[in-house]
């Protein structure tokens, strides 16, 4: 069984609370058995895959797979040439270079609104880039355009591998 579910923030990727008082799967997903492959930040949103395959799990949770995962990050500024080029060659980070991403400026997506939103800022402007990257290092894609000059104000994952955000709406998910 795999599942495909669209978490929304300040949701943990984990189906115990360790006394947080955070959100977890268990308030959205009531399925025996499933567990989580790979992992999404509290403070980001979209495509979380679970399923009660452990074969299946360790491939798209292992970053020797390279299973690529593309994010929509809002962005302060508006990321110039250069800052793509960097981050489609690799940017240096505390725990060395990241692999090469795909990375391009994109429109702002059709996706629902944030709850809470995303902090408006008359003075400073903010834009939408697509990123796909083949690993999983903690908090890769934020540090990553913090790395370039433009810190991630919003992050929505929305593909992993073959599979997409497409037609399951925040906080419910689908069967495959």
């Amino acid at each position: 069984m795999l599942i495909l579910f669209n978490k929304p923030w300040g949701v943990l990727s984990q189906f115990t609370d360790e006394g947080s008082g955070h959100p977890t799967l268990a308030d959205y997903i009531d399925v025996p058995g499933v567990y989580p492959a790979g992992r999404l930040d509290r403070d980001s949103e979209g495509l979380l895959l679970l399923t009660d395959d452990g074969r299946l799990q360790a491939r798209i949770a292992d970053p020797k797979q390279k299973v690529a995962k593309t994010y929509w990050a809002q962005v302060e500024g508006e990321p110039d040439d250069a800052a793509l080029a960097a981050l489609r060659t690799g940017v240096r980070l505390k725990d060395g270079v990241t692999r090469p991403a795909l990375a391009e400026r994109i429109d702002p997506p059709a996706i629902w609104p944030r709850d809470p939103p995303v902090r408006f800022r008359k003075t400073v402007p903010d834009s939408w880039i697509a990123l796909t990257i083949t690993e999983g290092r903690n908090r890769q894609v934020r540090r990553m355009t913090a790395a370039v000059g433009h810190p991630t104000l919003r992050l929505v994952r929305w593909r992993v591998g073959e599979w997409t955000l497409d037609g399951v709406a925040p906080g419910t998910w689908q069967s495959i």
